[in-house]
């Protein structure tokens, strides 16, 4: 049993091909968290597929809610609230999740809480550093999001950058793909980058005319594809790791350089990333080294906790509940949610 000054949430994610449920204590304390993924079965397919993940979520929910609940050793009757990633996401994936919360909030008499998925992946931090509180820069870096923000409150956001083209992520994957490093590209290039020279190539920094903050990475995709078919029409080898690491280099400068140029302007002393590409390596070393020496605190969360998962909605969804903010039974998946937007209250 829980003591009555606690505040417990059931965080559940079906946002795409991760099915997760978790128990957390006062937005910080994780008492489960347990992930059921997709991974290995969309690899087949170079990508996630909608229809097959929604199918998974669907065999895949129930189970992951019981053990969630049997490893905190708690019960329904424990939880103050349930929270449920929303949006965005897969439309279908959403909807099972979006569906289970609310039939659970309806026949256990618990609140409902609609999280955001990225406002999810900031929270992460929260779990991993106690001590951390806004105002802080967040860098959100993920598959199909990169926006550079001002986390002001708990649940104010003001978004200083994005990207103009493809998230950080993606660029990762399609790279990947084209060197034949597979899915999921991120890791790979990453794991690769590792035993290369990320000075082989002088690949381009993105950069976008009168907007300091945002980002771009379609230019560097596509000299990365340009120098892949100018080797192959020349019959010469690709040195896949010097490519990684100098492709992953390009990419880091700007995500970094902009990153701790908008901390400086705004005099914003603390750093934060969220987002699956935060776990990348290389990334948060050179988070953590720039910030270093700018006198600044850097935080990412722990690599359980960057990729998808229950944990930081449930996180997040505390705020929202210390805040009365509940969503009711008429809650619906939003898949194209934008970073500020609210619903369900």
């Amino acid at each position: 049993m829980k003591d009555d000054k606690e505040v417990i949430i059931l965080g559940i994610e079906s946002s795409c091909d991760e099915t997760a449920a978790s128990v957390v204590k006062d937005g910080r304390e994780v008492l489960s968290n347990i992930i059921s993924s997709q991974i290995d079965i969309h690899t087949v397919y170079g990508g996630v597929v909608p229809e097959i993940a929604s199918r998974l979520h669907c065999e895949n929910i129930n189970g992951v809610i019981k053990l969630a609940l049997r490893e905190a050793g708690l019960g329904f009757d424990d939880l103050d609230a349930i929270a449920v990633t929303a949006g965005p996401g897969l439309v279908g994936a959403l909807l099972i999740g979006v569906s289970e919360a609310k039939a659970l909030a309806y026949a256990v008499n618990k609140p409902l809480i609609a999280v955001h998925h990225i406002e999810g992946h900031v929270a992460a931090n929260y779990i991993s550093h106690r001590e951390l509180e806004p105002p802080y820069v967040c860098l959100i870096v993920s598959g199909g999001h990169t926006h550079l923000c001002i986390v002001k409150d708990y649940s104010d956001y003001e978004i200083i950058g994005r990207s103009m083209d493809d998230a950080a992520g993606e660029a990762y994957d399609k790279v990947a793909r084209a060197v034949g490093l597979g899915y999921p590209g991120g890791p790979k290039i990453d794991m690769a980058a590792k035993e290369g020279d990320p000075h082989a190539i002088a690949f381009p920094i993105g950069e976008v005319r009168d907007r300091p903050y945002d980002f771009t990475f379609s230019g560097l995709k596509s000299a990365v594809l340009n120098h892949i078919n100018k080797a192959r029409m020349k019959g010469e080898e690709i040195n896949v790791p010097d490519l990684a690491a100098s492709f992953q280099e390009a990419v880091i400068r700007q995500l970094v350089d902009r990153t701790v140029a908008c901390a400086e302007a705004h005099g914003i002393r603390q750093v934060a990333m969220a987002g699956g590409v935060s776990a990348n390596t290389a990334l948060r070393a050179a988070l953590s080294e720039a910030c270093e020496e700018r006198g600044m605190k850097c935080y990412y969360p722990e690599p359980i906790y960057c990729t998808d998962n229950a944990a930081m909605i449930a996180a997040a969804g505390y705020h929202q509940f210390k805040e009365g903010r509940f969503a009711d039974l008429s809650l619906n998946a939003s898949p194209d949610l934008k970073l500020g937007m609210r619903i369900g209250g």
